[in-house]
């Protein structure tokens, strides 16, 4: 059964980092993009980040560019999202996607995890 699942959400300071984790089954990352979103109440979706997971290329949202790394472990056919230096408007739901080139779009999501920033 084809499954993302995400985990590692948490509250923390602000200044404080968390490591999230997406984990694929039943089928290998390597092959896909993975991308994270969040949503934060009454707020739209938006894209933080994806990585080609076999090429390793990667982007970023301007709004956390240098706070936080997309990477992946393939042989965990996991992708991670380091996030340093959290701030207050960084509290979300956290979702990681894959992108089927097929359908042109991103077609199976993880449930979400809750990150939570605050003093």
């Amino acid at each position: 059964q084809l499954q993302l699942v995400e985990s590692g959400g948490g509250l923390v300071q602000p200044g404080g980092s968390l490591r999230l984790s997406c984990a694929a089954s039943g089928f290998t990352l390597d092959y896909y993009v993975i991308g994270w979103f969040r949503q934060a109440p009454g707020k739209e979706r938006e894209g933080v980040s994806c990585i080609n997971v076999g090429r390793g290329s990667t982007n970023y949202a301007d709004s956390v560019k240098g706070r936080f790394t997309i990477s992946r472990d393939n042989a965990k056919n996991t992708v991670y999202l380091q996030m340093n230096n959290l701030k207050p408007d960084d509290t979300a739901v956290y979702y990681c996607a894959r992108w089927s080139t097929g359908v042109a779009e991103y077609d199976y999501w993880g449930q979400g995890t809750q990150v939570t920033v605050s003093s």
